[in-house]
């Protein structure tokens, strides 16, 4: 992804995630602090999904909608901030091609863990990536303010 991207991801976000508003900083931000942890999905060239993950604290994860300023250098767990995919994306295979791919580029960076917020109803395709619930009463307040069936999940990697 590049910055010339974001107004894309920015319309995709609107429709897939429309409950779940952030700030076109938050997506200019995320790309801007881990370009590398940050990707966009193109079907027949037309812009059909994206991906924002960044290294970032276990168990103390960003609140929606809000700017990073930096990459912690205590940072411990590699974070999916938000995946997204337009309908005619999903299916093809590429939101687990691309978890696969930072699954690796975490590893690579030597981190024990990833880590998400699940919603939207994709706890299953999370389960299904690796990642398990984990009860984590100090987030609750946090995982809320997403929505009631909102969940912390994690993934080991070693």
């Amino acid at each position: 992804m590049a910055a010339g991207d974001l107004a894309a991801v920015e319309a995709i976000a609107a429709q897939v995630h429309p409950g779940f508003f952030e700030a076109p900083e938050v997506f200019a931000e995320r790309q801007a602090l881990c370009p590398e942890g940050t990707h966009l999905l193109e079907i027949d060239g037309a812009p059909s999904g994206y991906m924002l993950s960044h290294p970032w604290r276990f168990r103390r994860l960003p609140a929606l909608n809000s700017l990073l300023e930096t990459i912690p250098a205590e940072a411990d767990t590699y974070y999916i901030h938000d995946l997204a995919l337009l309908p005619t994306a999903r299916g093809t295979g590429a939101a687990g091609m691309i978890v696969t791919e930072l699954t690796e580029l975490a590893r690579e960076k030597g981190f024990a863990t990833m880590s998400l917020i699940a919603v939207n109803g994709s706890l299953g395709f999370w389960r299904k990536q690796g990642f398990m619930p984990i009860d984590a009463p100090e987030l609750a307040e946090k995982l809320a303010s997403y929505e009631d069936a909102a969940r912390f999940m994690v993934k080991s990697l070693t």
